[in-house]
């Protein structure tokens, strides 16, 4: 039975749940706040209620019914990035991230928006995302939308910041879109060079494949080179990561089961994924669909095979030769590769290979960029607060390029150092 703030079991009787989801975890805290200073938010904003004990404590109200979803309470829920920075400070093991995610599906349950934020979310969740072929073509009227010139027209006249909601903010974001001919998959078999190490499947991913569709091509050569077979699923779509970030449960399941059928057809040894909140996402599908009696064992078997592409390279030497890279770079922790996946220094293993590349230790590198999913669009005033302080950062190092592994990282960054008319490469 499903369990809300307003139709709740007596305070400590039966399993503590929000929206149907468990949330039984907020009882591991100890509340010992070693947590808070690891939290962007209640570093920038300093209120207990915005850090992650003080969500704890409202998570577990809401779930008691010892109090209702307030606007108040909304508003310091939204506001968590789902960074899960506190996830790796906790001596507890409390397993924030999947609390926020239950405590975000029972605020679309319950307070959905006006009729613009139900269309917006609509527009991104369910049409784009879950359908590749309309995500593509919503990429082609960005790339006419550049390409006409009816960009430079709007940002000199001033006139996009008549537009309403969050399409200035899209706009700020928006990268030079390439053309439809530069948004071919990879093929659907790259054989592996020289001797044989694994036969891979590589996940494209939605916004990876419009607008970095590169570096999946990338992506595909440099496993190719270090003995892989590489496969790309036909027919794959969104894994629902944005869906489950954003409170969309009911469709983060079923893009979750997509998915699952997708890859099983491939029958690889392992899933490759270049774009950091997949992979953490697609590590959780056991927990996800635990409760599936058809899924919940074969998505047990598929969050197994997931590594993410540096967690997977780092586990042998680089086969060479490697090209010389004459650069200084610095390197910026995607929060869901360092946070939630635990990986950190794999990707500098990678990097210290490259031959004349030089890396410069990025200050609070693992310190959320404000991208977040798209909370540089929900919540634009802290996510611009973040990136401020990211940037800083970054230029503080001297870095000619900045190197990441989430598309949403590279977006946020860029557009930051372009605000500062910065040259550095992202």
């Amino acid at each position: 039975m499903e369990t809300t703030a307003h139709e709740s079991l007596p305070v400590g009787a039966g399993p503590l749940t929000l929206h149907g989801l468990s949330v039984e975890g907020v009882n591991q805290c100890v509340h010992c706040g070693l947590c808070l200073a690891y939290c962007p938010t209640f570093s920038e904003l300093g209120t207990e209620m915005d850090s992650p004990r003080g969500r704890i404590f409202l998570i577990k109200s809401l779930a008691e019914g010892r109090m209702s979803l307030s606007d108040s309470t909304v508003r310091h829920l939204s506001l968590c990035l789902d960074c899960r920075a506190c996830e790796t400070v906790c001596p507890a093991g409390v397993p924030y991230g999947r609390l926020i995610e239950a405590a975000k599906a029972e605020i679309e349950h319950r307070q959905p928006g006006g009729p613009v934020r139900r269309l917006f979310r609509w527009l991104n969740f369910g049409l784009l995302l879950g359908h590749p072929r309309l995500l593509a073509l919503a990429a082609s009227g960005a790339r006419f939308y550049q390409a006409s010139g009816l960009q430079r027209l709007a940002r000199r006249t001033g006139l996009i910041r008549l537009l309403p909601g969050t399409l200035p903010a899209w706009d700020a974001l928006l990268p030079p879109v390439p053309a439809k001919s530069e948004r071919v998959p990879p093929p659907s078999v790259t054989p592996a060079e020289g001797p044989r190490r694994a036969r891979v499947a590589l996940l494209t991913g939605c916004i990876q494949s419009v607008i970095f569709g590169a570096h999946n091509h990338a992506t595909a050569r440099v496993l190719a080179k270090n003995g892989c077979d590489v496969v790309v699923p036909e027919g794959q779509g969104c894994c629902g990561a944005l869906n489950a970030h954003g409170g969309d449960h009911a469709r983060a399941v079923a893009m979750a089961r997509t998915t699952i059928e997708t890859f099983e057809r491939a029958r690889a040894d392992v899933v490759i994924v270049n774009t950091s909140g997949c992979g953490a996402h697609m590590k959780a599908y056991g927990h996800l669909l635990a409760d599936d009696r058809v899924y919940a064992e074969r998505a047990g078997r598929f969050a197994a095979s997931v590594r993410d592409l540096a967690e997977f390279l780092a586990s042998e030497p680089l086969r060479g030769p490697l090209s010389s890279v004459p650069l200084t770079c610095t390197y910026h922790d995607p929060c869901h590769v360092v946070h939630g996946q635990k990986i950190k220094s794999e990707p500098r293993q990678l990097l210290a290979q490259i031959p004349g590349l030089r890396i410069v230790e990025l200050n609070e590198s693992d310190w959320c960029c404000g991208s977040a999913g798209i909370y540089n669009l929900t919540q634009p005033e802290m996510a611009t607060r973040l990136l401020h302080r990211k940037v800083g950062h970054v230029l503080a190092t001297g870095a000619e390029a900045v190197v990441t592994a989430n598309p949403g990282c590279i977006l946020q960054i860029q557009a930051g150092l372009e605000a500062h008319n910065a040259t550095v490469r992202v």
